[in-house]
């Protein structure tokens, strides 16, 4: 497999930031939908694919959402286009025989509901991060953030699904670089790293 140009590099990594301001340009449900069908490519264990997204669009459930929120994140999540909670199902595994169907993975989580919490929470993280990665992919920026009530987004927006709980919160639009704080530092390989 050959490797992606620079000018891909740069997009979904070197030149990419988290961005906390957006300009007018509009999210179509239609960039919506091509997020989802890119991050749901993307690898977790077992195909478990346990991350539940609520897109919210409208002002009625950017306010919900926002009620939610700590510090300034409420500002954020009401003057995006788009903000999304990523949640998590810990109840995945009823779907293992759809998703996983050439072994019997259903019963590796049955009676073993501290395993489901784990994976659920390790694997709607890898696909929250395949949701940023497929926004920068196709031209859009997000501003992931953990500043909220879990329990009231669980209660506002799962309380028809009591397996499924709020992950983390991201805004979604296009980004407005004009507002963008330098960039903060990243560390060499030998400072967090080792080869055994």
């Amino acid at each position: 497999m050959p490797a992606i140009n620079d000018q891909a590099l740069d997009q979904l990594f070197r030149e990419a930031r988290t961005f906390n301001h957006y300009t007018d340009e509009p999210v179509a449900e239609s960039d919506l939908h091509a997020i989802w069908d890119l991050m749901k490519m993307a690898p977790t264990s077992a195909n478990q694919m346990p991350a539940r997204l609520v897109w919210c669009v409208s002002q009625e459930s950017k306010a919900k959402l926002a009620a939610c929120a700590t510090g300034t994140n409420g500002e954020k999540i009401l003057a995006a286009p788009v903000s999304v909670v990523i949640g998590m199902d810990t109840e995945f595994h009823e779907y293992l025989p759809e998703l996983f169907p050439h072994v019997d993975a259903k019963s590796w989580f049955t009676g073993n509901a501290e395993l489901r919490q784990a994976s659920a929470f390790r694997n709607s993280t890898l696909q929250g991060a395949y949701f940023i990665m497929a926004a920068r992919a196709l031209g859009l920026g997000t501003g992931p953030m953990s500043g909220f009530d879990a329990g009231a987004v669980d209660k506002a927006f799962f309380a028809d699904q009591p397996s499924v709980h709020a992950n983390f919160i991201s805004t979604l639009g296009h980004g407005d670089v004009s507002t963008l704080h330098e960039r903060l530092p990243r560390p060499a390989f030998e400072k967090f790293n080792r080869i055994a």
